[in-house]
């Protein structure tokens, strides 16, 4: 997911058949099958809402929002890579005895 923070989301394949040509401009083709990549993502209500990064004609960073139903997603994963996670030994640096 290209070292960015956001959320990558994957569709069952029959909503991308029912999406169709709609649907194909957001999404990215990796490895991992065709998801879309995201900013901020909201799951509190029947429709699942995805805030997006795009560039318009000018070349400009414009905030795109894409509501699809809740039903149609498969999987949400996090690609947050600012902050550490896991269940592993965690370093910590002393500051007894520092000025």
């Amino acid at each position: 997911m290209n070292g960015n923070s956001g959320y990558a989301v994957f569709f069952f394949p029959q909503a991308l058949e029912a999406l169709g040509e709609a649907i194909k401009p957001y999404l990215t083709d990796q490895p991992d099958g065709p998801h879309i990549f995201c900013k901020e993502i909201d799951t509190g209500g029947a429709f699942t809402e995805m805030t997006l990064v795009g560039k318009n004609p000018e070349g400009h960073d414009v905030q795109i929002e894409l509501m699809v139903p809740g039903s149609m997603i498969r999987m949400i994963v996090s690609a947050q890579s600012d902050s550490v996670f896991g269940f592993g030994p965690r370093v910590t640096t002393s500051t007894v005895g520092a000025t």
